[in-house]
């Protein structure tokens, strides 16, 4: 495997910089764009430049065949969320190198799936997990370790040691949102992170950029964080899950008064996209609306005390 410095035109200083942005490999390096080298390693346009295209001739980056990138795919894996119903309905579970989006309302299971997905990433392959770390970040302070801490119980795990492998913090503004982003990158090649949760993606942005005026600067931002965490994804083999809030639309007197908040920029972003909604008493239904590959479809699962289960598992 190639380091950063051993591209042709990076020096120690240079390299140095590229850590400090996040740019670990010579894989990150190839795909990160001109412009943000320029803006967040401090380098000249003609350096970042130069060093990128270095970086994409290393790896002969090129196009290839249908098959060829078939068989690219066979390194994706997947981690299942516990509820075999969710897993059928995902091909699996939630898959890696992709962004997964969970829409719904507050209760709808958002983050009930975060905490349950914090726990199965650290099991091992046989039982549907990654042997992984999981980053997450709270936007929202919504993130309780005694939960994840009950749902490794409930799957015969070692609650202290769950809890070590889940790496945690809080962020308090979108610029705090993506410096964050930036340091899990850093930290990506090295923690055998395999799980990056932002829960929620939108809060900060919907608060700090209130109003038309301001909504092409909130978009902006808004695309180049979820642009990092997918190249962190495609470049680390990790699974990045958002959640995202829903908004009503007063005006619409047919169909569904409630949309995602985001709009396009979060709709195109997100790999696959999942609706989540309430049902009766602990029952939850989740729903496929968006997906590259998969049909639309929809299955049910119950929250209980020790995390999702499938309709005809009893809680303990």
């Amino acid at each position: 495997m190639f380091s950063i410095e051993d591209i042709e035109g990076i020096g120690p200083a240079t390299a140095e910089k590229l850590r400090n942005a996040g740019i670990n490999s010579v894989e990150a390096l190839a795909v990160t764009p001109v412009r943000m080298l320029v803006e967040e390693a401090e380098i000249t346009e003609e350096k970042a430049n130069e060093i990128t295209q270095s970086a994409r001739k290393m790896l002969d980056i090129k196009f290839m065949t249908a098959t060829e990138f078939m068989k690219h795919r066979t390194s994706i894996n997947k981690i299942t969320t516990g509820v075999k119903a969710f897993d059928e309905l995902l091909g699996g579970g939630i898959e890696t190198q992709s962004m997964t989006e969970l829409i719904g309302e507050f209760g709808s299971g958002k983050t009930q799936i975060c905490h349950q997905l914090c726990a199965t990433v650290q099991l091992p392959p046989e039982r549907g997990g990654l042997n992984g770390k999981a980053v997450f970040i709270d936007t929202e302070g919504t993130f309780r370790p005694e939960r994840v801490s009950s749902v490794a119980r409930d799957l015969a795990m070692d609650p202290v040691a769950a809890l070590n492998n889940v790496i945690y913090a809080r962020a308090y503004n979108s610029d705090h949102q993506l410096l964050l982003t930036n340091e899990t990158a850093k930290m990506a090649m090295n923690e055998n992170i395999k799980l990056i949760i932002v829960d929620s993606v939108i809060t900060h942005f919907r608060s700090e950029y209130p109003g038309r005026e301001a909504l092409a600067q909130r978009q902006q931002k808004l695309n180049g964080h979820l642009h990092q965490l997918l190249r962190t994804a495609d470049v680390y083999g990790i699974a990045v899950v958002v959640t995202n809030q829903i908004q009503s639309t007063p005006d619409t007197f047919f169909g569904n008064p409630n949309k995602p908040a985001g709009g396009n920029v979060l709709a195109h972003g997100s790999t696959y996209r999942i609706w989540l909604r309430k049902s009766k008493e602990s029952r939850r239904i989740a729903r496929i609306i968006d997906s590259p590959m998969h049909p639309e479809g929809e299955c049910v699962f119950m929250i209980t005390e020790n995390g999702l289960k499938d309709m005809d598992v009893p809680d303990k």
